[in-house]
């Protein structure tokens, strides 16, 4: 069911719930209402209204919210790393590659090679940069918490910067945490392995996250703010 509020599409999901939960999420400020099977169509949509102002409001951040321009990855063209710009140059050789030169990411790809082919080259080399980050970190927050991960994964995500799936104490890291300044991927490690113990954002979640890192809300901005990626539709 889509209600429309303000102008603004609601999208509902009714779930086998308790209570009411209304999403605003990144990177395009998609609206989403999750409520219980057994709620009434009618409570959904009056719950919803009362909300308008505030859904108005967090759509607009996103909607105004800087984004890079879509790529084609060819010389010229900007990169992030670890909160850094770099500039893209391009090469050509007979294997795919990516190497940080000083303030330069240089990508070696094929001639003749498409769009996909060397986004996928560099997104791979993300992958790899932040999965050697995340073996030092994580390791540090567990020994901090006294909480274990069982296991954990990286995928790039454009509605969330991590997840987590408290029963099977498995963590999942958003690949684009490589483009962020280190202490958000600090921050997003512990964000994770704190809902280990506190499925909720709520107050005993929050009181922990104090406890870690008493400085995570300006992180949190940070990386809110942080420039976006191009959104591919």
């Amino acid at each position: 069911m889509i209600l429309l509020v303000s102008g603004i599409p609601v999208e509902v999901c009714k779930k086998d719930i308790k209570g009411m939960r209304l999403y605003v999420k990144p990177p395009d400020g998609k609206v989403m209402v999750t409520a219980p099977v057994t709620m009434s169509n009618d409570v959904i949509e009056q719950f919803v209204w009362t909300k308008a102002d505030w859904i108005k409001e967090y759509v607009d951040k996103f909607k105004n919210q800087k984004r890079q321009i879509s790529r084609e990855y060819v010389s010229g063209e900007t990169l992030y790393l670890w909160g850094k710009k770099y500039n893209l140059q391009v090469k050509y050789g007979k294997r795919s590659s990516v190497v940080l030169s000083d303030d330069t990411v240089v990508l070696t790809t094929t001639k003749g090679s498409t769009i996909d082919q060397r986004k996928k080259t560099v997104n791979n080399w993300y992958r790899k940069l932040l999965e050697t980050e995340i073996k030092q970190v994580l390791p540090k927050w567990e020994k901090i918490t006294n909480l274990k991960v069982t296991s954990w994964y990286t995928r790039y995500m454009t509605s969330r910067w991590g997840s987590c799936l408290p029963k099977k104490g498995r963590i999942c890291l958003n690949v684009q945490l490589a483009k962020k300044s280190p202490e958000c991927l600090d921050y997003v490690v512990l964000h994770e392995i704190i809902h280990l113990k506190e499925k909720k954002h709520n107050e005993r979640f929050k009181m922990f996250m104090d406890n870690y890192m008493p400085e995570w809300r300006k992180i949190k901005i940070i990386l809110n703010k942080d420039i976006l990626d191009f959104l591919e539709k």
